[in-house]
């Protein structure tokens, strides 16, 4: 699933409120959901290590400080697992993540990714921006401390068969589209699927209504990346 904002100030289309957020988990919890990180999947695709039968993973783009104030301790209520993609350039800004509150997400469990050095769509620039864009990041990362990053957000979820390529040259071993749909061992893991929720217009059930629209759309191999 497809995250950015979870907070009770912002009211653009990209914020969740944090009483939404948390009936969303209440409704996977219910539902028989439990959730996974990327590591978790690329082990289970490459070693045969068991999964949920209904495994979902949570992400969230761009790296904004409520990911770490409203999200972790709502996960942690709820012993779930996220996923966390990071502008690296973006780190300690007014709004996004400190490398301190990164370094204790880390050091909790919760998973960091790459989504790029500046989050420029990576098909507007050049073969040797793409590259610095998608290498960079993940040095800028690592040289502050973090634990080694392997898995990466397209900004915009525009990408094409270069970044494919560098995505590979530098040592990820997965990354999500925009896409919706759900996964399987065979789809492409640096083209993996997700299901988008923006800020709820019709309660949960807009939330049930995403996750539909990506059952079907996994139902009807629409738009889905499988090898």
């Amino acid at each position: 699933m497809e995250y950015h904002k979870v907070n009770d100030i912002d009211n653009d289309e990209y914020t969740i409120s944090t009483k939404m957020f948390d009936k969303q988990l209440d409704y996977l919890s219910a539902h028989g959901y439990k959730t996974i990180s990327l590591m978790d999947f690329v082990r289970a695709k490459k070693y045969g290590e068991k999964l949920p039968s209904k495994a979902v993973i949570l992400t969230f783009d761009d790296g904004y400080e409520d990911n770490y104030t409203n999200v972790m301790p709502i996960l942690k209520k709820h012993h779930m697992k996220e996923t966390v993609f990071i502008i690296a350039n973006y780190v300690g800004k007014k709004g996004y993540l400190t490398w301190n509150q990164l370094k204790e997400m880390q050091n909790t469990n919760f998973e960091l990714g790459s989504h790029t050095a500046n989050h420029i769509p990576l098909t507007t620039l050049s073969p040797s921006k793409i590259n610095s864009e998608i290498n960079l990041s993940k040095l800028l990362m690592e040289w502050r401390g973090l634990k080694t990053i392997y898995f990466f957000s397209y900004p915009n979820g525009a990408y094409n068969s270069t970044a494919l390529k560098d995505l590979k040259k530098y040592g990820y071993l997965a990354a999500v589209t925009g896409n919706f749909g759900l996964n399987t061992f065979s789809t492409n893991p640096y083209l993996l699927q997700r299901t988008y929720i923006p800020r709820s217009r019709w309660g949960i059930f807009d939330f049930k209504l995403r996750i539909l629209k990506s059952r079907l759309c996994s139902s009807f191999n629409i738009n889905q990346h499988r090898q």
